[in-house]
Order: structure tokens, then sequence, then C-alpha cells
């Protein structure tokens, strides 16, 4: 199938998610949001059928600010139910409306992909084993060293918020184990390249692995015997950037509060957390429905809302869209600066 379209000056592919949870809904939101830009080329990858559905189901609940699919240009996935077993149904699909997705996005090179959430226990159940979608888009793109990264920018001061994650999906008891020099050096290498987006003289910020950045060996031995000599042996080979760090986490975003919310304050442009809660807590509760995740190092720009499934609230019409909003908005601004861009 072509979706070219001369008139659009980009392509934003969205891959639905899982069905069963308030991944449509938002998307219908979403679209019909007068934040969104003008002149996007939007491609659903989904079921035509079941975002039809949440559509009239949304109007008979009173809703009225939502884009209707039959105006919107879908590519039709239609995947066979599984043992009449929603759960796993719905991961089935949700896993492949991402695999078609990131083949469209790959056919285009001014393009983007938003995707809607996913359940990882459905696509576990459906026998997609994968901790996440951005271990399937470095599996589908071939590449090894990608970031999850969550940016934000404030409604308040302008400023852009980043936090980038070291470790991502994996248990708590792993990540000492996965924490080496050699990813510090390579997370430090992707967060680089993206801050200099916005800065030709980043300030870059890395949180301790242990309470209080292992007071000199005191709590933990981590920063003492290998963070602290990786942090200035990077800062050697890039001494245009300026790394704070390792700092004390309990305090380490509390800079963030006051640039989220003061235009005077002052802004530093990314930090670095050890692992997945460390980062995402402060991004949460400072950003709140403005925080976006995005997968960096990849050939293409991909966006996500910075929450999930939603399944208690699904088919309520409550579903808050402003984190879709934003997905959309970020990959538009950052598929537009040209610099972030690998040739596809």
């Amino acid at each position: 199938m072509n979706f070219q379209n001369a008139n659009k000056t980009l392509k934003v592919v969205l891959s639905v998610g899982d069905e069963s949870g308030i991944g449509p809904e938002i998307i219908l939101k979403a679209l019909c949001s007068t934040e969104i830009p003008e002149n996007i080329d939007f491609i659903l990858v989904g079921s035509k059928k079941s975002l039809q559905n949440t559509y009239e189901h949304l109007k008979s609940l009173g809703l009225e600010n939502l884009a209707n699919p039959k105006n919107l240009q879908i590519h039709d996935l239609e995947i066979s139910s599984l043992d009449n077993n929603l759960k796993l149904s719905c991961g089935n699909s949700s896993f492949y409306y991402l695999k078609k997705a990131i083949e469209i996005v790959k056919q285009y090179r001014n393009s983007a992909l938003v995707t809607g959430p996913i359940c990882k226990k459905s696509w576990s159940l459906a026998g997609h084993h994968f901790s996440g979608q951005t271990e399937v888009l470095a599996k589908s793109c071939g590449v090894k060293n990608v970031g999850m990264l969550f940016t934000a920018k404030s409604p308040i001061t302008g400023w852009r918020f980043n936090t980038l994650l070291a470790t991502t999906h994996i248990a708590l008891c792993e990540v000492p184990k996965q924490l080496t020099a050699e990813l510090i050096h390579s997370k430090l290498d992707l967060f680089k390249d993206f801050c200099n987006i916005y800065s030709d003289k980043p300030i870059l910020k890395v949180a301790g692995l242990n309470p209080h950045a292992g007071e000199e060996g005191i709590l933990g031995n981590e920063e003492k015997d290998w963070l602290n000599d990786a942090l200035i042996a990077w800062n050697k080979k890039n001494r245009g950037i300026k790394v704070l760090g390792p700092l004390s986490p309990d305090s380490c975003w509390n800079s963030s509060v006051k640039a989220w919310s003061d235009k005077n304050a002052e802004k530093h442009d990314g930090i670095l957390a050890m692992y997945h809660d460390q980062g995402l807590i402060p991004m949460k509760v400072i950003a709140f429905n403005y925080s976006v995740n995005t997968t960096i190092g990849l050939p293409f720009i991909r966006t996500s809302p910075d929450h999930g499934t939603g399944f208690d609230i699904a088919g309520k019409g409550i579903a808050q869209s402003q984190s879709m909003i934003e997905a959309i908005k970020a990959a538009v601004e950052m598929t537009n600066n040209s610099r972030l861009l690998n040739t596809h």
C-alpha cells in the first residue's frame, strides 16, 4: 500500500497498541486536538473495525471531540483471535501492529513513529517474549545502542526536561550487574547527540546508583570503584559537555522542579538515571501528563505516551490524552530537526 501524500510535509505512523486498553481512545482524542500541528500525514496501524467501535462507544457516552475513523488513513490489520482469549488476542494484535508500523515508517525518510501503550504480560502470553516496544524497535532496526529517553516540554517555561535511563526493563536486582563503564559511555554518547539539538554546550547530570551516591563507599561501592572514573574518562573525550556527578539520587532532580516552573531558574539539559524507576518517578511527578517516552539511536524518531494501557479505565471515556498529544508534538519537532536523523 502506498501512503504517499504530496500535500503533507511529514508522516506520523501511529500504532494503536493494545485495543483492550486506552490506546484507541487517546489516539482518537489526540487527533482531534487543536494542539496537533497541521499538515501532518497520519497513518494509523490497527483494526479499522475496533477503532470504529471505540468511536461509536465514546460518542454514546457523550464525548464530542473525537476524530472519526472514517476520516482517517488506516492500515487495517485484522488479526485472528487466539483461543477466544481477549488478553492474549489483544497482546498478539498489538505486537503485529507495531511490527507493521515499523515497516511502514522505514519506507519514508521524512516520517516518525508514535506507539500506543501495550501490555508486556499479554505479549508474553501470545508468545512474543520482549520486555517492551523499545527492544522490538532495536531488533527490527538492527541497532544495538538505543536509549530510553523521557522528555517533556514545560507549558510554563518552554524548557525541555530530559531523563535518559542507563538500564531499562530489568529486575532491580539485575541493575548493578548490568551497569558498566562501557554502558555509561554509550548512553552518554546518545544523550550528547540528543541534547546538542537544543544546546551547543549541554550540561548533563548523572545520578548515582546508591543512596547519597555511595557516600564514598559507606553506602555502596559502585560510584567509588568505577562510576567516578567512567565519567571523568568520558568527559575528557567530550570537553564541550559539562558533566556533573555522580550525584545523590534523592536530590538530583531538585533543579528540574525549579526549571520546570521558573523561567529564571538555572537550567540543565539532561539527567542520566541508573535504572527505570529512579528516572521515571521524578519525571512523572514533575512533568505529569506532559512526559513522553522516546527511543533515541534509531534511524527514525519514535515516541510514546509515558503511561500504560489503563485497563481499569478503558471504555469509560475518561482517559487523559495529553501525553499522546505531547508524543505526537515531540515526534514532529524532533523529526523536523535533521540533526537527529540517520538516513532511512
